[in-house]
């Protein structure tokens, strides 16, 4: 049976459906508009690393030797740093110290006096002559006994802006950390690798042991287990945790 509808009855229908298809169109393009939160925030807000970078940089490496008035000569244990600095300046810098004494200070004869014996500390250390570098620096207070100081440039790696807390520990919904998060972790990994530029690149290879190859070459033609052998209680027993 085909029901006949008025003119005015169509009219109303097509206009709820074009209302209903505009308005989802309009919701769909205000979901589209807002944006993700990936695209709120950079990469530098999520992760720490990225927010507190260790920075490699070149920066000096001092070693201050006080000096008393009285003094004439370097001790044993003096002479001994002298020289490991000296080491350290050939492994880790390029190869030249620069040795700072005071001018216009109370103990300025003293320290004229062990100036060579440091030379020669540092000679012991494995410095060239050439590359050992006298410099004065100026004393405003002639009462004072100021240090000898031994320098050079070196690679390190560093943190910078640790300590700060531009927004404080406030509340977010979205989970971020507060700023200052991590910076101290980046600082101490900073301080304690010995070689920086392991941070940069990855050192070579080292040689092989020519010796160890052929044993296990020799076991692996043979069909052998070419793995260490494990006593009991070295490793060989399996834990009662992973048991159960």
């Amino acid at each position: 049976m085909s029901v006949h509808m008025s003119p005015s009855t169509k009219c109303s229908g097509f206009i709820r459906k074009t209302v209903v298809s505009v308005g989802g169109l309009l919701l769909l393009a205000a979901c589209n508009s807002t944006s993700s939160y990936v695209e709120q925030h950079t990469v530098a807000d999520i992760d720490y690393r990225k927010r507190h970078p260790i920075v490699i940089t070149e920066v000096p490496e001092n070693f201050d030797i006080p000096v008393s008035g009285e003094a004439r000569n370097l001790n044993r244990s003096l002479k001994t740093a002298v020289a490991a600095f000296g080491q350290q300046a050939i492994v880790d810098g390029n190869g030249f110290v620069e040795v700072l004494v005071p001018s216009g200070s109370a103990n300025e004869a003293a320290v004229r006096a062990i100036s060579p014996q440091i030379r020669t500390a540092l000679k012991q250390g494995g410095m060239e002559a050439n590359k050992i570098v006298m410099r004065s620096y100026s004393v405003s207070d002639m009462a004072a006994s100021a240090p000898v100081r031994l320098s050079f440039m070196r690679i390190k790696g560093a943190v910078r802006d640790c300590g700060n807390w531009p927004t404080g520990m406030v509340v977010n919904h979205q989970n971020l950390d507060y700023h200052n998060f991590g910076c101290a972790s980046q600082a101490n990994l900073a301080a304690v690798v010995d070689n920086p530029t392991d941070l940069l690149r990855p050192r070579t290879l080292g040689p092989n042991d020519p010796s160890r190859t052929n044993v296990v070459l020799t076991k692996n033609r043979a069909g052998e287990v070419t793995a260490g052998d494990y006593a009991t209680g070295v490793g060989a027993a399996i834990s009662s945790v992973a048991q159960n």
